[in-house]
Formats: structure tokens, sequence, C-alpha cells
């Protein structure tokens, strides 16, 4: 059960001579009134008295005032605050006639309760940081946020170098009739090696092939004595004519043009070897790229999927890059009555047992503002307790000269003498 001021009673404190409030139990009371009237001096007295001493004003007794500030404060949970005498010291007696202190005020009082615009005026940072560390998610969040930074650094220094090499890829030259290997020049002599000894082979046949026309020729000349020597050797003569008549000598001017070429072809070789791995190092950085961006994705999500389920005070409020959020829309683009939405409900959050917030100047929001951040209240069950520099309607109470319209002090008739009487 959230704990509201009920009734309020005001003396002698900074600009207030005498105010009595009871204010709406749930929505807003706007004290109004022009500038210099003690409208502040209102929410002043409050926080003063239930926030304790370091709410005291610096000067808490009105000027020409002698009489010392009175305070009296009603409570829905019974507790009764005042301050009163030369002190001002606190007193605090609950339902039964106990008597407490400070002590037991602060374990329903939020101090962002007592000043709420402390709150809103905080940095964008500040913000979020109070609504994730209430909300219990604020360390979590901060390390997936701290690996998120992490991984986007590491990402676009690896997308940086992968678009280096690309470049260097693309402006190095290529040659499409060069071998995919540099050519060894021992492999070309042992190549070349190979034919020749092949040709030398058939050089020896050829050589063979004369000899035995020589010495066929000899047998003809003695055909007459060798005839049987004569068919033998006639028969090898077929033999050797049909081996040689398939015989082709290779060629080694190939050979011989890569051995001479062999350096420029070996540059080539390795300007395109050169070119391939740009391009794989270039594939490669593009993968890692690709891999960072698939982890911050899931960080991200990691991210949206714990604020979702954390216990958020208020549906549409998130935290996104730091910022506190509301509807998709940052602080600064938030409306008037939004930003008080959020700062109410955050405050709520911190401490769920204070059901009022105390805000001042509120001129600068117009009617329909106030209408709609009054109806959210009543909606929400809270109490606000507002001032304006305004006299219109849209007022509960009106504070002039320190006093409530309406309500001021009676002012006293001189005492009328006549001579001769005392």
């Amino acid at each position: 059960m959230s704990i509201k001021i009920n009734k309020l009673e005001i003396e002698n404190v900074k600009r207030v001579k005498a105010v009595k409030i009871e204010p709406s139990a749930n929505g807003l009371t706007i004290v109004g009134g022009k500038n210099n009237q003690g409208k502040t001096s209102v929410l002043d007295s409050i926080a003063w008295a239930l926030g304790g001493e370091k709410y005291r004003p610096s000067q808490p007794q009105r000027d020409g005032s002698v009489i010392p500030p009175s305070l009296h404060i009603v409570l829905s949970n019974g507790l009764v605050v005042e301050r009163k005498g030369k002190n001002s010291d606190l007193k605090v007696i609950d339902p039964n006639g106990q008597k407490g202190g400070q002590q037991l005020l602060n374990e329903f009082v939020e101090q962002l309760a007592l000043d709420l615009p402390k709150f809103m005026q905080a940095s964008a940072k500040e913000k979020a940081n109070t609504l994730l560390q209430i909300i219990g998610v604020g360390d979590k969040l901060h390390e997936l946020e701290q690996k998120e930074q992490e991984l986007y650094n590491r990402r676009r220094t690896i997308g940086q170098i992968a678009d280096q090499k690309k470049k260097f890829a693309k402006e190095m030259p290529y040659y499409p009739d060069a071998p995919k290997e540099p050519i060894s020049i021992s492999e070309l002599l042992r190549q070349q090696q190979e034919i020749l000894a092949r040709n030398g082979e058939n050089q020896r046949k050829r050589e063979d092939l004369r000899n035995l026309e020589i010495q066929a020729a000899n047998i003809q000349r003695q055909i007459d004595e060798l005839l049987a020597k004569q068919a033998i050797i006639l028969a090898d003569l077929e033999i050797a004519k049909k081996s040689a008549l398939d015989l082709h000598d290779e060629s080694t001017e190939e050979l011989e043009n890569n051995i001479r070429n062999i350096e420029e072809i070996n540059i080539k070789v390795r300007v395109n070897l050169d070119k391939e791995k740009a391009e794989e190092d270039a594939q490669d950085y593009a993968n890692q790229y690709a891999m960072l961006s698939v982890q911050i994705d899931e960080i991200r999500q990691a991210k949206t999927d714990l604020l979702k389920n954390a216990d958020l005070p208020l549906p549409g409020l998130s935290v996104v890059d730091g910022e506190l959020t509301y509807n998709g829309f940052k602080w600064d683009n938030m409306s008037g009555s939004d930003q008080l939405k959020v700062s109410t409900a955050i405050v709520r959050k911190l401490n769920p047992k204070c059901g009022f917030v105390l805000l001042d100047k509120l001129e600068q929001m117009d009617l329909d503002t106030l209408r709609e951040f009054g109806q959210w209240l009543e909606q929400e069950g809270l109490q606000a307790i507002a001032t304006r520099v305004s006299t219109g309607p849209e007022c509960s109470i009106i504070i002039s000269d320190g006093y409530v319209v309406g309500e001021e002090e009676p002012v006293q008739s001189p005492p009328t003498w006549k001579a001769g009487e005392f």
C-alpha cells in the first residue's frame, strides 16, 4: 500500500504565512498563484518535513515573523509528522501514539519524490542507469554493451582491412596465360635431357638400319654363298624398317623458349599468386566481418530480450544505446507529459511505498498536457503536488502573499479609543 499525504499545515516557512491543504489522494493537486507568493515554499516545506535536515532551507523562518516555523503533515498510514519550536525539531507519531524519527520516514519517503526535477534534469546516461539499477539488469546490460562495443570495434578494424585488401588485389596486374606455379630451371633441364635421350635412342636405331642396309648390300654380292644368311638378314631388315617407320623426333623448342624466358614467366606467376593471395585475404576478412556482425546482432538481441523480460515501471519504457526511451522516443523528443510520466513511474519503482511526488514550475505545460498527466496519475493511483504560475481554474488552490486565497488571516480592526476610557 503506497503512502500519500492526507493533509498538511504550514506556518511561517520562507514565504508562507499560513497554508492548509488537503491534496487529492490520486491525481494532480496544483498550487497556483503569481510569482513570489509562496508556492515553492509549500513544496520546500513538505520536503523539509519528510526528507530531513538536508532539505532544511538556509533561512526557514519567514521574514518579519517572530513566530518560528511550524509544519504539520498527516500521512495516509496514520503517521503525523511535525516540526515546531525554536529548533524545528522533528516529531513523528504513529497511529498507536508511539514516537518515531527520520529513520521511520526514510522507509517510505523516496528522496527523488521530494526533488523530481533532480531526476528530470539528470543526463540521459544517468536516467538510464537509474532505471537499469532499479530493475536489476544494469550490470548484465553493461556487460553486454561492453562486449558489443568490443566486437563492434573489432569488426570495424576487420572491415577496414578487408576493404584495403580488396582494393589492393583489384589494382594488381594478372597474367591469364602464365602457369599456376613458378617454373623450375632444373625441371626444364630434366625434361630436355629426357627428350634428348629419347632422340638419341632414335638415332641409334637409324644407325642400326644403315648398318643392316650395308650388310644387306654385302650379302647381295655374296648371295650365292650366303643364301641362308641373306634370308635371316632380310627378315631383320624388314622388321627394322617397320620399327623406324613410326618414329618421330620430339621438339625441344618450347622447353628451350621456357628456359630462355623462365624469369619473365616466373615474374608473371608470382604476380598472379600474390593477387590470388590478396583476394583470399580480402575474402577471409570479409568472412570475419560477417561472423562478427552475427555476434553483434546476437548480443543486441540479448539486450532486447533482457529489457523485454525485465520488470519495467512503465509499458513502453526501455534503454537503447545507453539512453532512456519511451514508446521509441528519447528523452529530448518526449512530450512534457511523457517526461513526467516516466520520471514519476521510475520514482515509484525506486520505492513503491512512496505514493506521492512533488513538482515545481509546471507553468511551462499547457492545459492539455496537465490534464493528460493528471488522468495518468489517477489511473496509476499516484498523488502529485505541484506548483504553477497561474490563477486559472486548473489550480486546486491559489496562494497569495503567503495565504490560500479565501482563507486569509482575518484582518483585525484597530481598537476605537475614546477620551477618558482605558
